[in-house]
């Protein structure tokens, strides 16, 4: 038997499920959402942890994230509306991500402009990241540093995409623009192009694509 098997099998279960340790509410609701794989059941219990008042914070990110995968994604934002209050400071700007990606869900906009707006407000009053200069965040499991530029061009990306879905092409020029000052990347480059094409700016949106095409762009992370 390998030392890699070895050392699994003598891993805590609540390591090896990725759970956090303890039997409260909370934990509960993570082993049924995680083990059991019970969506619907995993709600109740993160409902009953928001209600007893463990792990707040996670509980109601958690509960938000399963039901956007029920399509329960209205239920969740009216959830996060009603329950944000009894989180921390540290946990509203990730609760203000979810927002966005229900918003989305839902394809509320204009909510979502107001909330990515107000995310940028709140970067430009030094507010952000919780006064640090870099936060951690995951992607497919993976954590890495984010700088608040590199944030900020992100937020505005996704500012220009609500406005391209509302048919504000114009807008949207102005913002992947100023994210492209901040943070060039080629996938926000590519939607200035279409932006530029709906205004009919062809030789514009050629010479942005000239510059994707000769690598003059940082690829897509």
């Amino acid at each position: 038997m390998s030392s890699q098997r070895k050392g699994s099998e003598a891993a805590p279960y609540h390591v090896l499920h990725k759970l956090p340790p303890g039997d409260s509410p909370y934990v509960r609701a993570k082993h049924v959402q995680l083990v059991e794989k019970d969506p619907g059941a995993a709600i109740a219990l993160f409902w009953k942890a928001i209600n007893a008042g463990d792990r707040v914070d996670s509980a109601l990110k958690d509960m938000a994230v399963v039901m956007k995968q029920q399509d329960r994604a209205e239920e969740a934002i009216e959830a996060i509306k009603a329950f944000r209050d009894r989180c921390s400071k540290h946990a509203q700007e990730s609760l203000d991500n979810v927002l966005i990606d229900l918003y989305k869900k839902c394809g509320k906009v204009e909510e979502q402009i107001e909330l990515l707006k107000q995310k940028l407000r709140m970067i430009l009053q030094g507010e952000a990241f919780n006064g640090k200069a870099t936060k951690t965040a995951r992607s497919h499991g993976r954590k890495f540093q984010v700088t608040v530029k590199q944030e900020t061009s992100r937020i505005l990306g996704n500012l220009g995409w609500a406005y391209m879905q509302k048919g504000n092409y114009l807008a949207a020029e102005v913002v992947y623009r100023k994210a492209q000052s901040i943070d060039p990347d080629a996938n926000k480059a590519c939607n200035l192009v279409l932006c530029l094409i709906k205004q009919t700016q062809y030789a514009e949106a050629q010479a942005v694509l000239d510059d994707i095409l000769r690598g003059k762009v940082i690829g897509s992370r």
